[in-house]
């Protein structure tokens, strides 16, 4: 087996990297090292990568020529690479350019190599809107750029396995936290702030949302559970997160309980399109894929600070 794991220096690509190894999988790993948050953390993940004897090339879906790396007779692709989040700082052509058009450029790849990899695509609970606890088969109702275009990537993928072009899969995934999480996100931001006594900004409101926080290892855990089961899985979608429901006030708390302290809070206004709540419906992922995760949010916020430490204490 040989994969190639896109956008593999960043959170969950360089986890999902890593297990692949540890499977007995060749990795090769591209990342186009994006200054969407600073590019000296994601040489971090690269580092610990090259650690584990896997070397990320840094390649930009979006403008390099693809046909050298696609000639690699891969059996699997695990597409992580996109816009990530939902960020005032971020443009619609961002978000269009990084999660469409750098899909649609790697899907128009394989056309050319005679034995197209099977294609896991990573989606995101965004797709469903407002709040995500459908069903894989109830229709999206994405309402952010985030969602829209991570969406449109998604039916890219599907599209090309519809017209019979490649296999592949994608899977929705819910508020995935743990270590390597990126500095904008929820947690990693709380930790900072507790332990480097910083105010904390909380969007107003957002304190009452509702959230599906899944451990990395538990998602990785769904991501490579395709692997031996790719017919089952062609051409479907499947959602993995966590079942239990946690609030973002109770997210801080169990990170002030875990440091021992106490985080002052900065309300900001809200962020258009944020999710009020997500619940992770895996009825499918349980039933086809034997999906079960099983990490409690104390559990894996444990494991968050003790990384957290020792990166940047």
């Amino acid at each position: 087996m040989k994969a190639l794991v896109t956008g593999a220096a960043g959170f969950i690509g360089s986890h999902t990297a890593q297990r692949l190894q540890t499977m007995g999988c060749e990795v090769i790993a591209i990342d186009n090292f994006s200054p969407y948050y600073d590019p000296e953390l994601k040489k971090r993940n690269a580092s610990a990568l090259s650690e584990q004897g896997i070397e990320v090339q840094q390649l930009d879906l979006r403008l390099s020529k693809l046909e050298e790396l696609l000639a690699q007779e891969f059996t699997h692709i695990f597409h992580f690479a996109a816009q990530p989040g939902i960020a005032a700082t971020s443009t619609f052509r961002d978000y269009y350019e990084n999660n469409v058009l750098a899909t649609h450029r790697l899907l128009e790849g394989l056309e050319a190599v005679s034995q197209p990899p099977y294609f896991v695509n990573m989606a995101t609970s965004s797709i469903y809107g407002l709040e995500a606890t459908m069903t894989e088969e109830e229709a999206p109702n994405p309402a952010s750029w985030y969602g829209v275009t991570k969406l449109a990537a998604e039916q890219l993928v599907l599209a090309y396995t519809r017209r019979g072009l490649l296999q592949g899969t994608s899977l929705r995934l819910y508020s995935v936290y743990g270590p390597r999480e990126r500095p904008d996100k929820l947690y990693t931001r709380l930790i900072d702030c507790g332990l480097n006594k910083k105010p904390f900004p909380l969007f107003e409101g957002s304190e009452d949302h509702l959230r599906s926080f899944t451990y990395v290892q538990d998602i990785v855990d769904g991501i490579v559970s395709v692997l031996g089961k790719e017919k089952e899985c062609n051409g479907e979608v499947f959602n993995l997160g966590t079942e239990e429901e946690n609030s973002t006030a109770t997210g801080i708390a169990t990170v002030e309980e875990i440091l021992g302290t106490n985080i002052e809070v900065a309300i900001q206004p809200p962020r258009p399109g944020d999710q009020s709540r997500t619940k992770a419906n895996i009825d499918k992922a349980r039933k086809i894929l034997g999906y079960n995760p099983q990490t409690s949010l104390k559990t894996g916020l444990e494991a968050q600070v003790a990384w957290f430490k020792a990166q940047f204490m």
